[in-house]
């Protein structure tokens, strides 16, 4: 069985050593953008982390945006030097933004918004949305909040409950000059789990737009069209001042008034009634109760009769009554009373008076307005910031592209997001696999097979390892541990093997010393009559 397990450990060992080796190195991307963000070393010199404040409901300011941002390797890395921001916190709101080089407009250009958002510790309640701030953030970042403007917000948001992928602008009326927010209606819904998601956004010149996940099928629409409240305002509105009159009869039916309760409607019959022609089951026990004190329960030998009572049993069953088919007095079941009609109501009609349902007139909308172009109205984009609120910790939002060319985005996305997906995908599905196998299959104990039982548990490890070695650790941590003690032992023993030395040869025993005798005895002295004896060979211990 050693022999498996060691050959088990060196053939997981090297097949762990093989994938890290094989993994993907991170590298710049090659594309160019108005805004391409990969969180390079040089990071914060283009983010700016919050240090905005609101008022509380008692009036006194606080630290708003206490989350922590982090530039850091995913928990399991997968593209070798890659590293992306990380909300790192809990329960807690955060707040963080960067200028782009130039004011963006996207009047007579397509707008493409794409990046990649992973809860790596999965959905909870917690937001992975981006907002596209309004030009003119950039003199004051550090008071970036909710408040601030933004054109665009764009992005997963796992709510408590419920989920959504917001897309929503921010609209001026010609009119009024107030900012309202359109909502997508009937949004896609994100996928929720630990893998890497990538979020894509088109806005077109002519007003359409196309929502994308992970490079899958678009939604497609119009903002003229699908959004909630629409861009263009109603021509007429209700009119404020108009009140319903007090005559006005709104009530479509109404119960007949001529109508009145036959004579042998009896109300009092009751629902049920007993019936007599049930007889009783034959063997039941009359005499005997559906519970008995409980045989096998002893009074508590702390128990005190003067201050606590008289200890009574408490009752079970009565095991006799398992097998009969009652115990105790026999009652005559209750059946249906064919009699029954309850409380009589009369029937209902049409009502003559009735007016139909009253609304208020309609009067032109002061504030109406026509835009058939929205996209022409837009701000431009100075920024990108996250604002959001999580009760899930270490959320990470990496590769962000923000231009003008689909094509770019993909290509980014080729070079990083595609590259994840497929190492995620197999290794799901590898834990999903030995999940199934380890669920429908009856499971050898190491008791009845050691050998097969360690042979499983490494076969399944190293699966696992092919795709994805730290992800192997990560799931199955009890097999990497037993894995690393055996390499361990292993090295050990061929390392004691090596330096052990040769036994000594034999040689005839003879009286007058001999060269070999004084080379032991400068070696290994023997100690005075009285003095302790010293170690012969000092132990090292393993640090």
């Amino acid at each position: 069985m050693r022999s498996v397990t060691l050959s088990a450990g060196l053939l997981a060992l090297a097949l762990v050593v093989a994938a890290e080796e094989q993994k993907p190195i991170f590298e710049s991307a090659s594309i160019k953008a108005p805004f391409l963000e990969q969180f390079t070393s040089d990071w914060l010199s283009r983010w700016t982390p919050s240090e905005a404040t609101k008022k509380t409901p008692v009036g006194t300011e606080t630290f708003s945006y206490v989350g922590q941002w982090k530039v850091e390797e995913p928990i399991t890395p997968i593209i070798k030097g890659e590293k992306g921001l990380v909300a790192k916190s809990k329960a807690a709101h955060h707040a963080i933004s960067a200028p782009l080089k130039a004011p963006l407009d996207f009047k007579n250009k397509p707008l493409v918004v794409q990046y990649e958002v992973k809860y790596q510790k999965g959905g909870n309640c917690g937001g992975g949305y981006l907002k596209l701030l309004e030009d003119g953030f950039q003199s004051n970042p550090k008071e970036f909040s909710d408040k601030t403007p933004w054109v665009v917000m764009f992005g997963p948001d796992l709510t408590c409950p419920g989920t959504r992928v917001h897309f929503i602008f921010r609209h001026k009326s010609p009119i009024t000059g107030e900012y309202e927010e359109k909502h997508l209606i009937g949004g896609p819904t994100p996928p929720i789990g630990k893998d890497t998601k990538l979020y894509t956004l088109v806005i077109n010149p002519d007003n359409t737009y196309s929502v994308i996940i992970d490079n899958g099928k678009p939604q497609t629409g119009s903002l003229l069209t699908d959004f909630q409240p629409p861009v263009n305002p109603p021509k007429e509105i209700d009119d404020s001042e108009d009140k319903k009159p007090a005559d006005w009869v709104d009530t479509k039916r109404i119960p007949d008034p001529a109508a009145t309760k036959p004579d042998d409607w009896d109300e009092d019959a009751p629902y049920e009634i007993i019936d007599e022609d049930a007889v009783k089951p034959e063997g039941w026990l009359d005499d005997e109760p559906l519970t008995i004190p409980d045989p096998d329960s002893e009074k508590p030998e702390e128990w005190d009769d003067e201050e606590d009572g008289d200890w009574i049993a408490p009752t079970v069953s009565n095991p006799k009554c398992a097998d009969a088919p009652g115990c105790g007095e026999w009652k005559k079941p209750l059946k249906p009373n064919p009699a029954f009609k309850g409380k009589w109501y009369a029937p209902m009609i049409d009502n003559p008076d009735y007016k139909g349902e009253w609304a208020p007139r309609k009067i032109a909308n002061p504030n109406y307005f026509e835009d058939n172009d929205p996209v022409k109205n837009l701000e431009k984009i100075g920024g990108v910031g996250i604002e959001l609120w999580t009760m899930t910790e270490d959320i990470l939002f990496d590769n962000m592209y923000i231009g003008h060319s689909l094509e770019d985005a993909k290509k980014l996305a080729e070079e990083t997001f595609e590259i994840k997906k497929k190492i995620e995908e197999e290794a799901r599905k590898a834990e999903e696999k030995a999940d199934a196998e380890e669920a429908g299959e009856v499971q050898t104990t190491f008791k009845d097979d050691p050998v097969g039982f360690i042979r499983g548990k490494v076969l399944e490890f190293v699966e696992l390892a092919k795709i994805d070695p730290v992800f192997a650790v990560k799931a199955k941590p009890e097999v990497a541990a037993g894995l690393g003690f055996v390499v361990l032992f292993f090295i050990g023993a061929l390392f004691s093997l090596i330096s052990g030395g040769s036994p000594p040869k034999p040689s005839a025993k003879t009286d007058a010393p001999t060269p070999d005798d004084k080379t032991k005895t400068e070696a290994a002295p023997v100690s005075k009559a009285g003095e302790d004896k010293k170690a012969d060979t000092p132990v090292k211990k393993r640090k």
